[in-house]
């Protein structure tokens, strides 16, 4: 049995070999924990040598800081010391310097004391001086103190209003001089910039038939042709002995435009029976109406004239039918609008509230036909109805004068509205009733006492009156004129405004010989 043996030999030469080297390592080890053991107590030994070396190094260094922190501290202290002992001299300074300026006050205080009272004295010495002279001027004047005062003031206060008076008058005159002059440029000027038609315009409609036997079909059987359109319109149809035409009638224009238009159509379409007539009123009346609208915003656009109510709109566009003594009011605004914004450029008013008031001014004319008032309140109330500015709302209630013009656009819009109404051929009016009412306005001035003679020119928008010297005085030519004026207001119609010029004058005649 060879193996085993030959592997318990394997082993024990193993275990021999593997004891072997134990021993070797544990010899090395022990070696090398020798030589680690004396270098570490070498490193020791070198770390105390250095520890105790930089403490010596740190203790010198603490010993040379805290000299250089003494000898620093010293220094500061020595310059604080210099400097405490400048400041206590400079204060040891001013100390003297101001008991010597105390000294001085009181020396000063002394002498003023000294001169107040030498004044005191004075003063006492020039009272009793004063009251003894007012006392020789009492006895020498026979007047008191008070008498004396009363008289010089009243005196000066005479003189004073005097100068006061000549002055105001010397202004007032200038000033009038120059207004007119400017307010006559300006008025002008606007004149100038503004075109506008001359022509008027009638009041009733004349409608041409192609022949007289239309007449008889536009009656009717038993006329009821024609009362179906009268009913229908509102406005009466006057069929007279006038050859091949018709005549429109009626207090209200948009009425009378829609009968127009329709008998217009009516004629061309040759079928006239009450149904027809019911049918074209309605077709003629939505065409107005469309018309009106359009007039509106045409007189908008024209004007510039922005953000008003529809409904303003609409009315604006009836009064496309109203006329005032022969003119067109739809037109007539328009150039008050146009001449308003004219002024107020000249003058540097708001040419855009100028503009919006001049175009509403006549707004209640639209409805006069339908609603009770003059067309002033009915304006004013429509204006208040659909929110206009108040500046616009009192321009309308003063353009004829009806409360007193607060504003400028007021007083331009009133300008504006005579010149519009003034101007030659703007407005119609009958020959007879013109010429009655410059005799009445001639009576009535003539009425007044004191009148000598008395012109009515200018197509009635003045009168100038020649008093009688003797029995009217300067100041009394002022109340004079009012009178006449109210009187004038009162007793006669007249469109626009009339000047009342009262002239007084004194001739002194000699001959040479």
């Amino acid at each position: 049995m060879p193996t085993p043996v030959w592997i318990i030999a394997l082993l024990a030469v193993a275990c021999v070999c593997a004891l072997a080297g134990y021993l070797y390592r544990k010899n090395i080890a022990e070696k090398e924990i020798g030589s680690a053991e004396d270098e570490a107590t070498r490193i020791l030994n070198e770390a105390i040598k250095s520890a105790e070396a930089k403490k010596r190094e740190a203790l010198v260094e603490a010993k040379e800081e805290i000299y250089r922190a003494k000898t620093e501290f010293d220094r500061e202290t020595k310059e604080r010391n210099q400097d405490l002992k400048k400041q206590e001299r400079r204060i040891q300074q001013k100390e003297e310097a101001i008991d010597r300026k105390y000294e001085n006050i009181d020396a000063k205080e002394e002498k003023l004391n000294k001169k107040l009272r030498e004044n005191e004295e004075l003063q006492e010495e020039i009272k009793k001086i004063k009251n003894s002279q007012l006392e020789m001027l009492e006895k020498v004047s026979g007047l008191t103190v008070e008498e004396a005062k009363s008289l010089i003031i009243s005196q000066i206060e005479q003189d004073a209003r005097h100068d006061a008076a000549v002055k105001l008058k010397e202004i007032e005159r200038q000033l009038k001089e120059d207004s007119d002059s400017m307010a006559r440029e300006i008025i002008s000027l606007a004149i100038q910039r503004c075109a506008a038609d001359h022509v008027s315009e009638a009041t009733v409609s004349v409608v041409p038939l192609p022949n007289d036997e239309m007449k008889g079909r536009i009656i009717g059987r038993e006329g009821r042709n024609i009362r179906t359109l009268e009913n229908l319109t509102g406005v009466d149809l006057i069929i007279d002995d006038t050859p091949e035409a018709i005549t429109l009638s009626s207090f209200d224009p948009v009425r009378r435009e829609v009968a127009r238009l329709s008998l217009e159509k009516l004629i061309m379409d040759g079928r006239i029976h009450p149904a027809r007539i019911e049918e074209t009123v309605e077709k003629s009346r939505a065409e107005v109406e469309n018309v009106i609208k359009k007039e509106g915003e045409r007189a908008l656009f024209e004007t510039g004239v922005h953000g008003l109510h529809p409904e303003i709109v609409k009315l604006l566009g009836r009064m496309r039918y109203r006329t005032s003594y022969g003119q067109n009011v739809l037109n007539h605004s328009i150039e008050v609008s146009h001449i308003a914004g004219l002024l107020a450029s000249e003058i540097g008013a708001d040419v855009t509230l100028a503009k919006r008031a001049g175009l509403l001014h006549d707004i209640g004319k639209a409805v006069t036909h339908e609603m009770e008032g003059s067309h002033v309140m009915l304006g004013v109330e429509i204006a208040k109805k659909y929110r206009e500015s108040q500046d616009v709302i009192h321009a309308i209630h003063a353009h004829h004068g009806d409360v007193e013009a607060k504003t400028v656009v007021a007083c331009l819009v009133q300008a504006a509205d005579a010149i519009s109404a003034a101007r030659p051929g703007a407005r119609r009016e009958n020959l007879e009733a013109y010429i009655k009412r410059l005799e009445k306005l001639e009576e009535l001035a003539g009425s007044m006492k004191g009148v000598e003679k008395s012109f009515a020119f200018q197509a009635g928008r003045e009168i100038r009156i020649i008093v009688k010297p003797e029995e009217v005085k300067d100041e009394d030519m002022v109340l004079l004129a009012r009178e006449l004026s109210v009187k004038i207001e009162n007793e006669l119609s007249y469109p626009g405004m009339i000047k009342v010029n009262v002239v007084r004058e004194t001739r002194a005649v000699d001959y040479a010989k």
